[in-house]
């Protein structure tokens, strides 16, 4: 399997990126991004595939879950061209972006992770996990504080200072209520992202994180 992985000319690429991101480095450059980034990460998701179909039907790993390359600066003040970073999602197959439940891979040079969960959901989806975690606290303890997600997760995201609209500032889980992020997030040592055993690696950690997953899961009213 040591085949299917990244190598450190994963890294010795983004860094190098990092260092020259305009188009003219990268069109001279594409054969390595293609070779050390892209092709890899297309093994990796395909040999991942059956290892997450074990932990639930539901998510997809598919050529889709590798994020594009190239960044959309139309809303943003740094235009440089490319991310300086992998991004793999492993999204739910009733999702049609990355705002929904999901299991993501970060590669980049001294800052990768691993994130459970849903990130930035919109007002609707938002509202319905607040709502089932007042509707079932007891639940919402189980999952977050499962010895297992703990030991490899940490809650993480943007939160609100206040309590949320339409929800009692006095709740006994008012600063979980607070989350506008319903993430759990566990960084990740360069080496884990160079193991030859990376699918199952990922499958291992990811499946500490199903009592979280399922709860989102029931929450938006989709199968787990």
């Amino acid at each position: 399997m040591a085949e299917t992985c990244f190598t450190r000319e994963t890294f010795r690429f983004l860094k190098d990126l990092k260092k020259n991101n305009d188009r003219d480095w990268f069109k001279e450059n594409k054969r390595r991004y293609e070779e050390h980034l892209k092709d890899p990460s297309l093994r990796v998701i395909a040999a991942f595939a059956p290892e997450l179909k074990k932990i639930s039907p539901h998510f997809m790993a598919t050529p889709r879950s590798l994020f594009r390359i190239y960044r959309d600066v139309r809303f943003s003040k740094d235009k440089s061209p490319y991310k300086t970073h992998l991004g793999l999602h492993f999204r739910h197959d009733r999702s049609k972006d990355a705002h929904a439940p999901g299991y993501y891979l970060h590669v980049e040079p001294g800052g990768a992770f691993l994130g459970v969960g849903i990130w930035h959901p919109d007002g609707k989806a938002l509202r319905a996990i607040r709502e089932h975690i007042v509707e079932e606290p007891a639940a919402w303890k189980r999952a977050k504080g499962a010895k297992a997600f703990e030991e490899v997760f940490e809650l993480a995201g943007d939160r609100l200072k206040r309590a949320p609209k339409d929800f009692d500032a006095d709740h006994p889980l008012i600063e979980d209520l607070k989350w506008k992020d319903y993430i759990g997030v566990a960084e990740l040592p360069d080496a884990f992202v160079l193991d030859p055993e990376l699918p199952k690696a990922l499958a291992k950690r990811f499946k500490a994180g199903t009592p979280f997953m399922r709860f989102l899961c029931e929450a938006l009213d989709v199968p787990f």
